[in-house]
Order: structure tokens, then sequence, then C-alpha cells
């Protein structure tokens, strides 16, 4: 015999689950073991005998073969039917749950628990699998009868509140759907999801209202009562429902205390002895309440959010109120004013003109701005607020061709404010009642920041996600409670504690610190169990006055002295500090930068920006990506909290790269290079947006405009040289050029820069030589891999596109002149040599290279000319020497690789064959041998070094009697 369990008090996802197996494995039969919820009982009243249904007195325990348990994974809700489980004959014993909290107490053989809304879409999940291969093979009359398709329909309505509960999910919509096409019947679903309360119950609901006792706790209402009752009570779970809606309380402890004899078959006269029983429906919608793990020390279990118990032997009211007490010290404290605002706040006078106020709105991207007003005199410090006024104002006033008129006549005037400690529930409730989009922060009268609807919802949306935990699916990613401890377990304890005395001396302060940028997000990305972090930027966030502006700075001078052996370097124009240790014993090279918390404009594109304090919200959203724009809080309270207002943590999942805002790349051209960069080296792709925002950027022509109208952009400049670097001597540089070769990006170094197949193969030729000249050296610096390195995807796309060209090329095999350049150097300068003769020289100057450099690159078509004109005359080594070595070896390089193929090879046999040879004597053995020494020794050395070369001297004798052939002595 095959027995499907149903657990005490079956619901509806009970039922509907144990239908589902009988029908996967006809044959099972289902066990009711202890009771029914009322309407489970009024359904099973008309339809028991659709179902399988057998009692559990009318199981011989002998006969059973395997057990199967839904809608439960502990013991103590089987009853008396847990009994089987210790059966030593049993062959399977299955449990299929979707209540992660519970603790499996049952030796099951096999197990599926997981978070879907209703246990019964994991039944629905395995037949449709089933009925599909079934139809698959040729049966297609395979399909649910309507009462099996409508019980397993109700399991899921019943338990997902018809898909409307934060537990519910895609998979069991999905299931639903596949209900409904089986043949559910919704008259019937409609008549028990949502069924009449009884008279008994009905009574109870007026009982509960009277007695209801509530209490509100940061913005939140727990409310509790205990009713009293002869008996048990079925179907207090519907009592529970009604009450919290009625009450529109946020949570809800319904108590029923009852008695129960404690041996109601004794056959004593006396009167048996009675005790007191407790049954407690909890139900909570209240983000990080628990109420599974508050039932849990009493023997009760369920949901986050839904969960009950029964209890014996306690006072029912001292129980309750404790439960009440517990549930209310959940509730976390919401975010407050202070901690949601944006500070310091943007604001105009009264007499700001409507054109005035709507390029301060476009400069700053803001929708609206706070009218202040400081009487006779002007105080920052001392700002009364005296109205606001929306874009939709400024644009009603623009239309009507007013942009020289004062704002102060279209500001609103009757305003709703609140202050630094108010509270996140009371927040969303004055912009939802007033349809407010900005709430202003006063404190002592005097504005100090602003909250608007933007802030509230990205910080409810937040909350749903760290409270309802990770799916696994890329479509949404909540954030985690914390990642202290992943912080602590993954960087070295010294470090950890230097991290923890700087969030110290900043709480000492009142500010809040935080971890920000690459570091989380390599924290998050890491998958080895240590992670060497050797750049880490933090940021403060204080209080928002002036007197805070330079915390940063301050907390790094603080940090100096405890740490004597760092150097700290001060940044005062951007509020910036930074504490080096270069090759310390503890700590390495590391670099630490403590910045306070800031926004910033650019005053036109590619201009460095302008600076200003702000807060953590603002400072992470100046920056590039969403990837980089995470945040860890270090310190109480809330340490080791995840700030992601812009959906970074789930760009990390679906490993793509995402620009924060549309004109990004716009204001700055080098985040073209960064996305790219960031890219390649996390085997991320570019999000298609983000790369039609580059695209339109690039084609916008702005960069050309800026370098036509003011000849120079010199913040555009410092910033491309510093990626060009980072790109060019990284071992993916190969895979990075390509893919901003596809993006047409080498534009921004100059409008006519393209990586085509020749500029492509020139590259090419160059690595190959740099990295033969690297095994003959045997050097590891500035080391150069092959495009392997990086993913297999951007390997076939550069092959795909630039093939290896099959020209021959000789790779070094002897000696080589020493390269005095940097490799990323030498691949720059190449790019740039590939631009027309009277450009050259003015884009290396632009970028801001080292001095030969431009002159090399300013005479490289001279040079080249001279060369075309003299190597062909060059007949014997000598003269080749003699020719080549009055040239620098990059520009000899460079013209190689723009030669063609007879007067490369004359170059790369100089470099590789005859530029390291020396003449047989040197300048002691002339002197030894009696010359004087003078200007006639360099014309004697190089004489010996062409009969070296052309083969006339074989050894030194021989170059002894050269010398005195063509030199005697007198």
């Amino acid at each position: 015999m095959d027995l499907v369990l149903c657990h005490t008090t079956a619901d509806f996802d009970s039922l509907g689950a144990a239908v589902g197996l009988c029908v996967l494995h006809p044959g099972t039969r289902i066990v009711l073991a202890g009771g029914c919820h009322p309407t489970v009982r009024d359904f099973l009243a008309l339809h028991r005998d659709e179902y399988p249904l057998i009692e559990r007195r009318s199981v011989n325990p002998s006969q059973i073969r395997s057990i199967s348990i839904v809608d439960a994974s502990q013991r103590d809700r089987l009853g008396k039917a847990a009994e089987w489980l210790d059966l030593p004959h049993i062959n399977e014993i299955a449990v299929f749950d979707h209540h992660l909290q519970a603790d499996l107490d049952i030796p099951a053989t096999v197990t599926q628990i997981e978070a879907v809304g209703a246990t019964t879409t994991l039944i629905v999940e395995k037949l449709r699998e089933k009925l599909k291969n079934a139809a698959e093979n040729g049966n297609t009359a395979s399909r649910l009868l309507p009462s099996e398709a409508t019980v397993m329909a109700l399991g899921i309505h019943v338990d997902t509140g018809s898909l409307t509960f934060e537990g519910a999910t895609a998979r069991d919509a999905i299931a639903l759907a596949w209900l409904m096409e089986q043949g559910s019947s919704l008259p019937v679903i409609a008549e028990y999801v949502e069924p009449a309360l009884s008279p008994q119950l009905q009574d109870l609901l007026q009982e509960s209202l009277k007695n209801l006792r509530s209490e509100t706790l940061h913005g939140y209402t727990v409310a509790w009562v205990l009713l009293s009752t002869e008996d048990y009570v079925p179907g207090l779970s519907s009592l529970a429902s009604r009450l919290l809606d009625l009450t529109e309380a946020d949570a809800l402890l319904l108590g029923n205390v009852y008695k129960i004899s404690e041996n109601e078959n004794s056959s004593n006269s006396a009167q048996p002895p009675v005790s007191n029983r407790l049954t407690v429906i909890g139900r909570s919608r209240i983000s990080s309440t628990n109420l599974s793990e508050l039932f849990k020390p009493f023997g009760g279990g369920g949901h986050a959010s839904a969960a009950s118990l029964a209890t014996r032997d306690v006072d029912p009211l001292a129980t309750l109120n404790q439960l009440a007490d517990e549930l209310k010290a959940q509730i976390p404290h919401p975010p407050t004013a202070r901690e949601l605002m944006s500070s310091p706040v943007r604001s105009i006078r009264p007499e700001t003109s409507v054109g005035e106020a709507h390029r301060i709105l476009l400069r700053y991207g803001h929708s609206g701005l706070c009218v202040v007003d400081a009487g006779d005199g002007w105080e920052p410090r001392k700002l009364r607020l005296a109205g606001i006024i929306s874009r939709r104002d400024i644009d009603i006033a623009l239309h009507h061709g007013f942009s020289h008129a004062p704002v102060k006549g279209y500001m609103t005037l009757q305003l709703k404010t609140i202050a630094p400690d108010t509270l996140l529930p009371e927040i969303e409730d004055l912009m939802v009642t007033y349809h407010i989009g900005r709430l202003p922060v006063l404190e002592n009268d005097q504005l100090v920041g602003i909250v608007t609807r933007t802030d509230v919802l990205r910080e409810l949306h937040q909350q749903k996600g760290r409270d309802s935990g990770s799916n696994g699916e890329l479509s949404y990613c909540p954030l985690p409670a914390s990642v202290e401890q992943l912080l602590r377990s993954r960087i070295s304890p010294e470090l950890w504690q230097l991290l923890s005395i700087a969030a110290n001396i900043a709480r000492e302060r009142g500010w809040q610190l935080y971890i920000v940028g690459g570091a989380v997000r390599d924290l998050l990305l890491a998958t080895d169990d240590k992670l060497a972090l050797t750049d880490i930027d933090l940021v403060v966030d204080g209080n928002r006055s002036a007197d805070d502006s330079g915390a940063g700075v301050e907390l790094a001078a603080s940090l100096q002295k405890l740490y004597p052996e760092s150097r700290l370097d001060v940044h005062g124009d951007f509020k910036t500090a930074a504490l080096l240790w270069n090759k310390d014993s503890v700590f390495g090279s590391l670099w630490l930068d403590i910045a306070t918390a800031r926004t910033e404009f650019y005053p036109y594109p590619a201009a460095n920006p302008e600076v200003e304090a702000s807060s953590i919200r603002q400072d992470l959203y100046r920056r590039d990506f969403t990837i980089n724009a995470l945040a860890v809080r270090l310190g109480v309270p809330n340490s080791g909290q995840l700030l992601d207002f812009f959906g970074g943590l789930r760009d990390l999942e679906a490993r793509q790269i995402r620009v924060l805002h549309a004109n990004s790349f716009i204001e700055d051209p080098t985040r073209i290079y960064r996305a790219v960069r960031f890219a390649v080296r996390l085997g991320f792709a570019i999000e298609p947006q983000t790369e039609g925002y580059i695209r339109h950027a690039l084609e916008s022509g702005i960069y050309y405009r800026i370098q036509g109208e003011n000849g120079r952009a010199p913040a555009l400049e410092t910033r491309l040289k510093s990626e060009l670097r980072y790109i060019l001597q990284s071992p993916y540089w190969k895979a990075a050029l390509q893919m901003l070769g596809d993006l047409q990006a080498l534009r921004c170094i100059h409008p006519t820069l393209e990586l085509d197949r020749q500029l492509w193969r020139q590259l090419r030729l160059l690595d190959r030589c740099l990295n033969g000249r690297k095994k003959e050296e045997g050097s590891a610096a500035d080391s150069v891999t092959d495009v392997t390195d990086v993913t297999d995807g951007i390997k076939k796309q550069v092959v795909k596109k630039f093939p290896m060209p099959n020209a021959q090329f000789p790779i070094p095999n002897s000696q080589c002149p020493i390269l005095k350049i940097s490799d990323w150097l030498m691949r720059l300068e190449v790019s740039i040599a590939y631009l027309a003769p009277e450009y050259r020289g003015k884009v290396a100057a632009n970028l801001q290279l080292p001095a030969d450099s431009i002159k090399r690159l300013e005479l490289l078509e001279a040079t080249n000319q001279e060369l075309a004109e003299n190597l062909p005359k060059c007949k014997l080594p000598s003269q080749l020497v003699m020719l080549l070595r009055n040239y620098e070896l990059p520009v000899l390089m460079a013209i190689a690789l723009k030669s063609p193929r007879s007067i490369r090879r004359q170059i790369w046999e100089y470099l590789t064959k005859w530029a390291n040879v020396e003449p047989p004597l040197n300048g002691n053995d002339l002197k030894a041998l009696g010359y004087k020494p003078g200007p006639g020794f360099k014309r004697m050395l190089d004489d010996l070094l062409a009969a070296s070369l052309d083969g006339d001297l074989g050894d030194r004798a021989a170059a002894i009697s050269f010398l005195a052939q063509h030199y005697p002595q007198s």
C-alpha cells in the first residue's frame, strides 16, 4: 500500500498536492492525519468520493510500502500517523513541502522543499512533465479529470492568496494556468477560496473587534486578541485574515483558549482532569518579521508571514502578550528622513528667473527646486523655506513666454514638510495622501534636506528584496541582509581591523563610513576564500553640514596617526585623501582612498567635474556603472548592509555592464573605454541599451566639436591616456581593442582613427616581436599573453574579424637591442603612427605622452622617407648597421611595421642579427697597442666593426693586423 499523508487540520494545499501524487502514482491512497480545515471539510462533504481517501484506522501498517508527506516536514504535524515513519519495512519516505524555514525531522529518503507559493505547484510540475511525455508518445488522451484539476487549483489559490501573497512565484502562476487548461472549475474555486464565516466565527469576529488591543511602533500597527471558547473552533485562520483586513493592522495575533479533557475515555465516575489548550494564529504584513521563528519555541511553525501554534498548560494571556512583545521586537526600525534625504538641497532665491531655474534643473537633473529666503541677509546656513517649484510649474511658465519672470510667482506656497526623524511609513503616507512628489526636511526651521518619491520607492523596493530572499533567477536579485561575514572571511584580519577602526572613528564624529565601488564588486564576484584588495575606496557620509565637507580628509589624517608607516596624500579640491602603504610587511602595497560623500556636475562635456559635498546615495549616483555603484556599510548600526540603489547586484548576476545615466558617455567619453575594460576583464557583456548610448555619443560628434572649439580638452585627454594605459598594458588588450574597434571608439583619440585590417596587422606583428624579445631576454616584466587569455567567445570574434597575416615575420632568435619603452606605450605609438603625418605629433601631445614619444612621431614620416631612400643602397651588413644605428629602436620598429616586406626584412635583420655585434677590439685594446686616445678611436673602431660584419676579420690577430695595415703607427 502506498500512502500520502496530509498534515493535521489539512488545508487545500495539502489536499491538492496529495491528489496530484495519486494521479502521478495510481493506486496511492490519501490519509488525513488529523481532521481538516472547515472549508476543506465542507468541500469534501460534497466531493469526497472523487478522491482516493482512506481512514487512518483502516490502514494495516504491515502493508505500507511507501509514504509521501505533503505540505509538512515535521513529525508532530502528522498526529498518530507519524508512528508509521518508524516501520522498518518502509521502502521510501518522500517529503514535498514549501516551508523552507521548518526543520526536517522526518527520516526521508526523498525530499523536495522549494520556495514556491504552494506545495501543490511542485506536484503539478511533475504532472505536466508526465502528461507531456505521454502526449509525445502518442497518448493524446492523457489529461486530468476536472475534479482533480479543481482541487489542485484550490490548493494554489488558497496558499498564494490567488497569487497576491509575497511568497507567490511565477511557477505558481504557470501551474494555475495549466490547471485551467485541464478543466478546473472556476465556480467551485470561487466558492471555496473566499468562504463566508460561519455563525460562530461571525460572533467571534464581533467579540474580537470589541476586545482587540493594538500598538503602533515605528509606524507599524500590531494587534492581538485572546478569545475564550468551550471547545476547539475550526476556521480560526479565516477569522484572523478577516480581522486583519477589517482593522487594517500590519500584524495580528489571534489567540483562542479552550479546555480539553486529559482522559476523555476514562471510565471513572469522577470528573476527568482538564487543561487549558491555547491556539494562536499569526498574520503579518511587516517586512523582516518572521512568525515561523516566533512560534517555533512553542512547537508552532508555518511561513514568515502566516503561522500557527497549539500548546497547553500555559498562561494564555501571558503567553499571548509575550508573543506580541517578541513580535514587536522583530519590527525593524524604519529609515528616517535623515537617512533617506538628499543634502545639501539645491535651492534658489524667490527672485531667480524661471529661465535660470530651468537651467539649474537641467544641470543637476532634478524635477523640482526648493525656494529659500534668508530675510535681509543671505546666510547659507540659515535658509527659510519659502516654497517649491516643480519642473511642471517651470514648463508652464516657459510655455507662456515668462522665462524672465521670478519663480516666486509660480512656486507652491502651501507646503508639507517633515523632520529629520520622521519615519518612512509616515513619509509614504504623506506622499500618498497629498499626492506629493517631494518633502522638504526642516530642522529648527532650517532646510537641511529633501526626500523625493524616488527615494521612498527605492527604499521600499530594497526592503522587499532583502526580505524575500533569493530565488536564484537573474530577473530578480534581492539584497542580502548583510555581507559583513563575507567581507570578514575574505580579507586579512589586519585589514578588517583597519576598516573597523576607521568605522569607529567615523561613528564617534557622527559620520557613517562605507566601502564602495570596485572592492564591493570584486567581493561579490570572488570565488576564492581570500580576496587580495590592494585598492579600496571609502566614503564618509557626514552630517551634510559645511563643517563636514572635509570629513574624508579628517578621517584619513586620524588614521595616519595610528598607522604612521603609511603616507598621507590630500586632494582638497575633491575633498579626498589617500593612505598609501608601499611593500609593507602587513598591508603590502595598499591604497586606501577616503572621500567625503559628494555629488558632481560636468560644466561641459569632457570637462573635469565640479564637486560638492552630498549624501552616500548621490555619491553612488555619480559613478559610471551599476556594478561600481555598490556600497557596504561599515560599523554600527546595520554593519555589513549592502546598498544597491541602481540594480548593480542584478547586473552582476546577469554579467552585464550597464551605465547609470543616458548622457554619461557625453559627459565623460573615457567611460566608453572603462565599459570595454570591465566587460573584457570580467567576461561581461555590455548591456544593449548602454551600447546604444555609446554609439549615440560617438555619432553625435560632441568630442570633435569640443576639440574644434577649444583646441584642447585637457581633462578628457588626461583620463583617456590613463584608460589607454590600463587597457594596452593588460593581458586582455587584444580583445579590448577589438571591442573598441567594433564600437568605433578609437575616434575619441582622433576622428580618423579606426581599427581596420592594416592597423590590426601592425599591432599583431608588433606583439610577436615583443613576445619574441621577452623570450630572448627572459623577462617577465610588462608581459603580454595571447588572446586565448580571454573568453572563447572573444577569441573567436577576434580571429574571425582580423585573421593573423600570412606574411613572413622573422621572430628574434638572437640578442635583440633593449627596448627602453613600455610595451603599452609602444602599442599606442604604433596606433598613433597609423594616422596621417600631420596629426601624429598633435595627438601625442594632446594625450600628454613623453617628449621623446612626441618627437619620434613628429619625425616619423621624414625618417621613413630617409630609410626608404637609403636602405635599398645597403648591400653589405656594415652599411646596414652604420645607417640604422643612428635611429632609436622604437622608430625602427614603427617604420618596419608600416614598410614593404623588403624594408621590413632589412630592419628585422639589423635588430635580430647585427645590432649587438661589437668590434673584436675595444678602446682599452687600442691603448694597449700604443694608440693615443682621441677622435681617431671612433673611426678605428667603426672600421673594425664594419670589417667584422662583412666577414673580413676572423679573430683578434686579424683585427690587429687590420689596424697595422690601415692605421700604421709612426
